[in-house]
């Protein structure tokens, strides 16, 4: 170190700087490859999913902040007047700052991206799944605005005219907070809201909803507001409060499973242990149920024609809605085929009397009226 120094001593000031300068920037680089090499290395004996990340997230924070970090080290070597030295430490502060919480804001996406990969979302049963990811998703925000808002705060103290104009702005903080309070009042109801929804859960990410009379799966939850990605592919933008204050359909609260129902009307002369059997056959040879429930009942008698309850159960919302259009359009075409004569009917009498005829039948009623 002492024949380095002595080295340095016998090239001009700014000679000596700049050689530094880039020597330490030359290191941050060398350093930032060998440790991505390291991981790299070690991905090739096992394929980590956390080194993956490690590696896609961590290039560019780390090309920035470790030669940053290696000039604050060597700072000191420098030949700088009082006034120079002062400036290069605060600059360097401010970027070693700003380079260091960019790193932390990537370790916190890496750690999202390591727990969604450890709870697979797509599989038929993922309640914990999508309890764990909104949690996450609230929590990854919460951080990143935190680090960002930390990293600022220290920026600015470093200015001593900051921390000077900071002492008189303490008096003032009382009653500016209570005008910012009124002025934010619906923002920090809408956060406050946010932590509830994030913890209490009463929706999660790719929970299935009915809102303002809509079918749609919940895509994202900010911090303010939600988003619901309808069945035709358009969005619904509600604010986060919503889900607070107003009633609303959550079809997975507690699992992903669902009824389905088909109504079908049919006439009375339609022998149902028939249509029944029918509906199981039906359900056996469809992959979309999930052989919990098969019902068929009469649910009413009306003057014209029976309904007919067809109930089934599947594994989800979409397949339920895929199952009922099989069923409907199967057991339509079971009676079509086996039982026109059940088809709902229009039924008119008309009768004689010596005098002739004292109704006649209007041309638009079926020709299978009965007549006496």
């Amino acid at each position: 170190m002492q024949h380095f120094q002595i080295l340095l001593d016998t090239l001009p000031a700014w000679l000596g700087n700049v050689l530094l300068a880039a020597g330490a920037i030359a290191a941050g680089l060398l350093l930032r490859w060998l440790l991505t090499k390291t991981l790299r290395y070690y991905r090739s004996f096992s394929d980590s999913f956390l080194v993956n990340a490690l590696i896609r997230r961590l290039q560019h924070p780390l090309n920035f902040f470790i030669p940053v970090l290696i000039l604050v080290l060597i700072l000191p070597l420098m030949t700088l007047e009082p006034p120079a030295h002062r400036t290069a430490t605060r600059l360097l502060g401010i970027l070693a700052t700003a380079g260091f919480a960019w790193v932390l804001i990537r370790l916190v996406y890496v750690g999202e991206e390591f727990v969604y990969h450890s709870y697979d979302l797509t599989k038929d049963n993922n309640i914990k799944e999508r309890k764990i990811r909104t949690q996450l998703q609230f929590i990854r925000r919460l951080a990143v605005i935190g680090i960002g808002l930390l990293a600022v705060a220290a920026i600015l103290l470093s200015f001593d005219s900051v921390r000077r104009i900071g002492a008189g702005l303490l008096t003032g903080v009382g009653v500016g907070g209570i005008i910012v309070g009124f002025a934010a009042q619906r923002s920090l109801a809408n956060l406050l809201a946010g932590f509830q929804i994030a913890f209490t859960q009463p929706i999660r990410i790719d929970d299935v909803l009915v809102v303002e009379g809509e079918w749609g799966r919940v895509e994202e939850i900010t911090l303010t507001y939600v988003v619901l990605q309808i069945w035709d592919q358009r969005r619904l933008i509600l604010p986060i409060n919503y889900f607070i204050e107003k009633p609303f359909q959550n079809w997975t609260r507690i699992s992903a499973e669902i009824l389905g129902t088909v109504f079908i009307y049919a006439d009375y002369t339609l022998p149902v242990p028939a249509l029944r059997e029918e509906l199981t056959r039906l359900l056996e040879s469809s992959p979309l149920w999930d052989r919990r429930v098969n019902a068929l009942q009469v649910t009413d008698s009306k003057e014209h024609t029976l309904e007919i309850r067809a109930l089934m159960s599947a594994r989800n919302s979409s397949q339920a809605f895929d199952l009922r259009c099989f069923i409907r359009e199967s057991l339509v075409q079971f009676i079509r085929e086996n039982y026109p004569e059940a088809l709902p009917r229009t039924r008119a009498e008309v009768s004689y009397t010596d005098q002739g005829l004292l109704g006649r039948r209007p041309d638009f009623l079926p020709t299978t009226a009965n007549q006496r």
